[in-house]
């Protein structure tokens, strides 16, 4: 069970409405100082995945700027919170907003957005990783490309933009678009320039397995996508997901790279298409994993811009790989 404390300060008029308020709620304890003079210091213990739940009905009966809550995450605590029992477990009802299984609103945006950030290391671990990932085609050494993936940040930009799409969140959505688009630029210039320079072999195994999209490599990104946005809102490591998510983008990107700078211009096509189709699929399938976990906005007027925005970014990737889609099937059944 993973557990999270929660600190904030009220005035001390409110102090017992807001105790009788988390009396109401999923809560392990609650500690009360109000020896702070005019304000009313608290605590709570509680499960993550209850947090979302309290922190809006705080929010709620706490409006303003003046209350600020922070949230800490607990290694220990003693004496031990027991698990419930099955039994009881089963017959609980479904919480009303969904966060049963996952952490919160708030603790994942900033779990995300720290993966948005454009950063001289984030530009030097892409273009790191593609390096690696080249020489791993090249040479046909699938550990090479697998240890290639371990270093590659592409996971964090991929992710908070499902998030912010299923949120409305331009603001988020143009960092984690921007820093993308950068680590995907960063690793196409290079691989081109590899190209460029090395004798690049189209026939090479790995390097043919990366030309074209199948049904296969659809499936492959969309797992991938919908694996990581379970792992950042369950709060498990991503690191692991995260090179999954990286052998869908990567490798099709220095494939389409080094196959253009040696001019085979058909197999870079093909290339690019694996990439576009990886990239649809990786942020459909983490949009609509959000969706089923119910992620919202916490203010209700900011529901119908997220409502909009989250069918606009659904529609677009949905028609992106409908298209790829199409071109698969019409290939099969002409054999072109």
């Amino acid at each position: 069970m993973s557990l999270r404390l929660l600190e904030f300060d009220t005035s001390a008029d409110e102090a017992d409405d807001v105790i009788a308020l988390l009396e109401e709620q999923r809560v392990h304890h609650l500690w009360v100082d109000r020896d702070s003079g005019e304000r009313t210091a608290m605590r709570v213990l509680l499960d993550a995945e209850a947090v979302e739940e309290v922190t809006d009905a705080l929010s709620a009966r706490l409006p303003g700027e003046t209350h600020r809550m922070v949230l800490l995450a607990v290694e220990a605590t003693l004496p031990r919170i027991e698990e419930p029992e099955p039994e009881q477990t089963a017959e609980e009802p479904e919480q009303p907003n969904g966060t049963a299984l996952r952490i919160s609103r708030e603790e994942l945006y900033e779990d995300l957005a720290s993966g948005t950030k454009l950063t001289p290391t984030y530009a030097a671990m892409v273009a790191l990783s593609t390096i690696v990932a080249a020489l791993g085609l090249i040479r046909g050494d699938v550990a090479t490309i697998i240890g290639a993936m371990v270093i590659a940040p592409l996971l964090g930009p991929n992710i908070a933009l499902s998030f912010a799409s299923t949120l409305g969140d331009t603001s988020l959505a143009r960092r984690a678009a921007t820093t993308l688009v950068a680590g995907l630029g960063i690793a196409a210039v290079l691989s081109i320039a590899l190209g460029v320079l090395l004798d690049i072999d189209p026939a090479a195994p790995e390097i043919v397995s990366r030309t074209g999209v199948g049904f296969g490599n659809i499936a492959l990104a969309l797992a991938a996508g919908a694996a990581g946005s379970l792992a950042f809102t369950t709060g498990v490591p991503a690191v692991l997901v995260g090179v999954m998510v990286a052998v869908a983008l990567l490798p099709p990107l220095a494939t389409a790279g080094m196959l253009a700078g040696d001019g085979h211009w058909t197999q870079a096509t093909g290339a690019l298409l694996l990439l576009i189709a990886n990239i649809a699929s990786v942020n459909l399938a983490a949009m609509a994993t959000f969706v089923i976990q119910r992620i919202r906005p916490r203010k209700w007027w900011e529901a119908e811009k997220a409502k909009k925005a989250r069918r606009i970014a659904i529609a677009a990737w949905a028609i992106t790989l409908l298209i790829l889609l199409t071109i698969i099937v019409v290939e099969r059944v002409t054999g072109v």
